[in-house]
C-alpha cells in the first residue's frame, strides 16, 4: 500500500528532474555557441596587406677599368712601334714583352752603367755587345750620342742601345739579365718602361772575358 510518505518522494524525483533537464539544455546550447563563435574566427580571411617584393637595385653598373687599361697599353705599344720604325728600327714580342730590336730583327739591349750621355762599354765589350748606330736625325724619345771611337750610337728614354753577339736568330733575347762587363743587360721595352726581371741568370759568364 502506497502511503503518503512514499508519494512525497515521487513528487521531489519528479521535481529534480524537470530541473536537471533545462540545466543540460543551456549546457548544450552555451557549448554550441563557443563551437560557432571558434569556427567563424579561424575561417575568417586575413585582411593584413600582402608586403611587397624588396625592388631591383637602380645602382648604375661601373665599368671594368680592365678596357681601359688594355686600350691604353695598345695605344703605347702602337706610338712605340712607330717611333721605332722612324728609327729604323723593329718591335717584337718576346717572352710576353713587346722589346725593341734593330732592323734585322734582334733584341736590343741597355747597360746598367751607361748614362744618358755616355757608354761604359768599351772595347771587348763592345765586341761583345755591338752599339746600335744612329740615324742622321733622331726624334724623341730616341737620341744620339758620340762614342770614344767617334762613332754615333743610338739611345732610347735615356739608354744606349746594343746588339748582342750571342742571340743567334731573331726574336731571342738570351742577353737579358747577364750580368757581364761591369753590369747587368737588360732587353728594351718598346713601352719605355723598366725591363721585367728575366729567369736568364748570366752570372758572371758573359761573352767577352
Amino acid at each position: 500500500m502506497i502511503t503518503s510518505h512514499d508519494r512525497l518522494k515521487v513528487r521531489n524525483r519528479r521535481r529534480r528532474a524537470l530541473l536537471v533537464v533545462p540545466a543540460a539544455v543551456a549546457g548544450l546550447a552555451a557549448l554550441a555557441a563557443c563551437s560557432s563563435s571558434s569556427s567563424s574566427s579561424s575561417s575568417a580571411p586575413s585582411s593584413a596587406p600582402a608586403t611587397s617584393s624588396a625592388p631591383a637595385s637602380s645602382a648604375p653598373a661601373t665599368s671594368s677599368p680592365a678596357a681601359g687599361s688594355s686600350a691604353s697599353a695598345g695605344g703605347s705599344s702602337a706610338s712605340g712601334a712607330a717611333a721605332a720604325t722612324a728609327e729604323g728600327l723593329k718591335t717584337a714580342t718576346i717572352g710576353g714583352v713587346t722589346v725593341l730590336t734593330n732592323a734585322k730583327g734582334f733584341a736590343l739591349y741597355s747597360f746598367a752603367p751607361d748614362t744618358a750621355t755616355k757608354s761604359a762599354c768599351t772595347g771587348a765589350c763592345a765586341a761583345a755587345w755591338p752599339p746600335q748606330p744612329a740615324t742622321a736625325t733622331a726624334k724623341s724619345p730616341y737620341t744620339t750620342i758620340k762614342r770614344s771611337d767617334g762613332s754615333t750610337q743610338l739611345v732610347f728614354d735615356g739608354h744606349p742601345l746594343y746588339t748582342y753577339i750571342a742571340d743567334t736568330s731573331p726574336g731571342t733575347a738570351s742577353g737579358n739579365g747577364v750580368n757581364a762587363f761591369g753590369g747587368v743587360w737588360k732587353e728594351v721595352p718598346a713601352s719605355g718602361s723598366a725591363a721585367p726581371a728575366s729567369s736568364t741568370s748570366g752570372g758572371q759568364g758573359g761573352v767577352g772575358y
